[in-house]
């Protein structure tokens, strides 16, 4: 069944027959996300975009563990 609010198909998909939310609840916000975007980066038709909204949740979890506020590559420039 296609729920496209509760359950859409990328959602039950994996072959685990896990769906992604059991897992990433386990997590912060930042891991859960990436975990998130790794594991249903094939499903959507933009992986190597969801790759990279992995990375980003990835970079800010450093960045929160190393004290900083944000990653470098976010800090807006005082211009």
């Amino acid at each position: 069944m296609n729920d496209p609010v509760n359950h859409p198909k990328h959602y039950t998909e994996h072959p685990s027959g896990v769906e992604c939310i059991e897992i990433t609840e386990h997590f912060n916000f930042n891991k859960g996300n990436a975990i998130k975007y790794i594991w249903r980066s094939a499903d959507k038709g933009k992986e190597v975009e969801d790759l990279r909204k992995a990375r980003w949740y990835i970079d800010r979890e450093i960045a929160r563990i190393l004290n900083n506020d944000e990653p470098p590559f976010m800090k807006r420039s005082e211009e």
